[in-house]
């Protein structure tokens, strides 16, 4: 095997993509190293993190800027391309595949056509995607014409500005069980809380117990650092509780508090992921909401208002996203979700090489004043 260029100087074929509320760089597996950890490392280089603002590196300084997937063609049977996605830390060095992305997810097929891995069909093209990180298979449906991707469109999703081309999304296949616990509410210290996974593990809060009100600004809930200490504790026993081992160090379970709708919808949403708050809702994130507010008792569906039986609209900070999800209730297994669908949008930023930065140990000075006033 012909052994990679040294990425330093001769770069990396990457392109960057919107995909639905987040923004990443996307790789061909076949483009990157084969050992993880040399990866991790690669991916540390080329975002530019440890650093807060990222400001060597093409992150963008939050954790939905500072995405990466990875695409290759699926060797498993009926299966197109498999999809890895990496949560690469801002101001840490860690790299982490605990969850998965579905905004991401959005942007995986017209990147697979644009690669050559997968060849467009006349006016739309179907992509069967495995996520390498949960083993859910999902179906991305987009615009093509004329051997290409159409990304220009008349679709709006609330937290991206202007319109793009409609990509659906289908997950399902697996119909894994939605309440890893068993149970509709465990308590954690006290407060209620509903454990669901649809694709995404999360941990269903209601807002009344935390004193606040459920419409805060992401940047004020942040600030709260009372607040936020508490449900990082929450988060840790969740994860325990779900199976996940200590969380600690993890990007999932995700917290999310809930109240009552206050612009028309289903259920408002406030997520933090895991202790920034989104400024918007991940994909799966709604689906897992969603799912909740359709199984009796949960913290969700007691915080719902009436609704589509499958169609449900939560509210974020920025808008509000639809996801259709459909919950059976199955004897001897419990609540499982038989399909979640959505609608995302994704665009072509860059398409280029990018150059990490060289491997050499970070150094950060630390002067006083006076040493930088110094002749």
């Amino acid at each position: 095997m012909t052994p990679l260029p040294a990425p330093e100087t001769e770069g990396i074929r990457c392109m960057l993509l919107r995909g639905g509320t987040s923004k990443g760089a996307y790789f061909l597996a076949d483009d990157l190293p084969r050992e993880r950890t040399s990866i991790d490392d690669l991916m540390l280089r080329v975002m530019g993190s440890p650093d807060d603002r990222q400001i060597d590196g093409i992150g963008g300084a939050h954790p939905l800027t500072s995405k990466v997937a990875i695409v290759s063609r699926s060797e498993a049977p009926g299966i197109d391309l498999d999809y890895l996605f990496l949560q690469v830390g801002v101001g840490s060095d860690v790299v982490s595949d605990s969850q998965t992305c579905g905004n991401l997810l959005a942007g995986v097929g017209p990147f697979a056509v644009e690669r050559g891995l997968v060849l467009p069909e006349a006016d739309r093209t179907s992509v069967r995607i495995r996520l390498v990180n949960t083993g859910d298979i999902a179906t991305a449906t987009f615009s093509t014409r004329a051997g290409t991707v159409e990304y220009d469109g008349d679709q709006s999703i609330d937290g991206v500005p202007g319109s793009a081309a409609p990509i659906e999304i289908e997950m399902g296949g697996t119909e894994a069980r939605l309440l890893p616990t068993g149970n509709a509410v465990d308590l954690i210290e006290g407060h209620r809380a509903s454990l669901v996974d649809c694709g995404m593990p999360v941990v269903v809060l209601d807002t009344s117990d935390w004193g606040v009100s459920g419409d805060e600004r992401p940047a004020d809930l942040e600030a709260d650092a009372g607040l936020t200490d508490r449900l990082e504790r929450i988060r840790i026993e969740a994860g325990r509780l779900m199976g996940l081992g200590d969380v600690t160090t993890q990007t999932v379970p995700k917290v999310i508090l809930v109240s009552p709708p206050r612009h028309g919808g289903t259920i408002s949403t406030r997520s933090f992921i895991p202790h920034r708050v989104h400024t918007s809702i991940g994909v799966l994130m709604a689906a897992s909401v969603a799912a909740s507010t359709q199984i009796p008792g949960s913290v969700g569906h007691v915080a719902a208002r009436a609704a589509d039986r499958h169609t449900v609209t939560i509210e974020h900070p920025t808008g509000a996203f639809e996801a259709i999800v459909e919950v059976e209730d199955r004897p001897g297994i419990g609540f499982v979700a038989v399909s979640s669908r959505n609608l995302r949008t994704a665009r072509k930023l860059f398409d280029g090489r990018v150059y990490p930065r060289p491997r050499r140990p970070l150094v950060h000075l630390h002067r006083t004043q006076s040493e930088r006033t110094a002749p």
